[in-house]
């Protein structure tokens, strides 16, 4: 349930981390079909409660458009009928999902007869910091049931509303199915001071989640003395080789940038092989779909209305109709634009060379890579894991979608038949 006490900061987080705590122990003892059942209760309460999201979400709607949000942050906000049942679609087929706790990694005999193998386990409690989306309440909250973890929620103050239904139907679901209600926590206050205090929740709280903007990010990563699973900027590159098929390459480009902005896997910079036939047209692609394009001077000269880039377009995650696009020449100018500015989360090529597109595959950095598809593939239910908690870019512990199988860590279990160490 939501604390409503009139608490500072960081009693109120250490109330929420006391009944988190509790709740993950009876949690990492639930069988797999509980899970499943507690799943589908949730899935099902948000669907019963979807008049109640609809009215929560529209406060905040209305807030957010007098604040002067931008539309594309007011599209990552908004919830419709359709978007409510598609995340209650999202939370039942999770349970669907093979229970990654409990799964056996491998296995090994010592010379001793010792065995030994390593166990997947849940980590305990995760807070999550997210902005904006709604959806990521329930998402989050039932990839962390699913993989035997209580949460810790602290959403935006731009979608308090609708956290707190959305919230108020996940609790409603646990609590039909017999699973502890303080496996998904919410902190109910928009005091900034209550991230900080989850962020220094050492001991308290075993992972943190940042989901929103490179200042959000920034802070926890700045500020956490708790192990982070992050992401920064998704400043992704779609890189049109000199072989690739114009049609594919206009169709790839503009659902890319433009099917939705305001993801972290929307195209935000276009790199264009300068030997390519149809350069000019696929600008222009872009600019009829609605899109500014920001180039560089090769690109400004050949399409009208270009805007010419400034250095930190090159660096910017606009998550709006924008997109900055240059002309390079060859791959290894492209590979090393992405080098330089990219963020080391999704990148694609556009190509028919196999040879170019395998070093292409090969050399770039990034948590997810792509040939001939969209850079807004870069979804956790689109690599079929169910909904994600987000795209991790770091090297450390999962990459790419963190679905169930990133909520987990594992245990050694050794079983001897009286073995002492000489």
């Amino acid at each position: 349930m939501i604390v409503d006490v009139e608490l500072d900061a960081a009693a109120l987080v250490a109330a929420l981390v006391t009944r988190a705590r509790g709740a993950a122990r009876r949690l990492a003892a639930v069988s797999t079909a509980d899970k499943a059942r507690g799943l589908a209760a949730m899935a099902q309460a948000i669907r019963d409660a979807a008049p109640d999201i609809l009215a929560a979400n529209a406060i905040d709607m209305a807030n957010a458009r007098a604040a002067g949000l931008s539309p594309a942050m007011l599209d990552r906000l908004e919830l419709t009928p359709a978007r409510i049942a598609a995340t209650a679609d999202g939370v039942a087929a999770i349970a669907a999902l093979p229970d990654p706790v409990g799964q056996i990694i491998d296995t090994a005999t010592r010379p001793n007869g010792l065995e030994l193998s390593r166990v997947r386990v849940p980590i305990g409690v995760i807070g999550i910091i997210y902005e904006s989306r709604p959806n990521v309440t329930a998402d989050a909250a039932a990839l962390c049931v699913g993989a035997g973890n209580a949460v810790i929620l602290r959403g935006g103050s731009e979608a308090i509303a609708s956290n707190r239904a959305i919230h108020a139907a996940l609790e409603a679901g646990l609590e039909a199915a017999g699973l502890p209600a303080d496996a998904v926590l919410l902190v109910g206050v928009t005091d900034r001071a209550a991230v900080g205090a989850m962020l220094g929740s050492a001991g308290g709280i075993d992972m943190i989640v940042p989901r929103g903007g490179k200042s959000l990010v920034a802070r926890v990563q700045a500020e956490a003395r708790v192990p982070v699973l992050a992401h920064l900027d998704g400043n992704n590159h779609v890189y049109v080789h000199a072989s690739a098929d114009p049609a594919m390459a206009e169709a790839i480009a503009v659902n890319a940038k433009m099917r939705r902005t305001g993801v972290c896997g929307a195209m935000e910079t276009l790199l264009i092989d300068k030997h390519f036939p149809a350069a000019g047209q696929l600008v222009q692609k872009l600019q009829a779909a609605g899109c500014a394009v920001r180039g560089d001077a090769l690109v400004a000269g050949l399409v009208p209305g270009v805007t010419l880039a400034e250095p930190d377009d090159w660096d910017t995650e606009y998550l709006d109709a924008v997109v900055s696009v240059a002309l390079v020449d060859g791959l290894d100018a492209a590979l090393s634009h992405i080098a330089r500015h990219g963020s080391h989360h999704t990148d694609a090529i556009i190509a028919e060379d196999a040879a170019a597109a395998e070093r292409f595959l090969a050399d770039v950095d990034s948590a997810i890579v792509l040939w001939n598809a969209s850079t807004q593939f870069a979804d956790g239910g689109e690599f079929g894991l169910g909904a994600e908690i987000g795209i991790a870019t770091g090297r450390l512990h999962a990459r790419g979608p963190v679905a169930l199988e990133g909520l987990t860590t594992y245990k050694w279990v050794g079983r001897g038949s009286g073995q002492v160490r000489p």
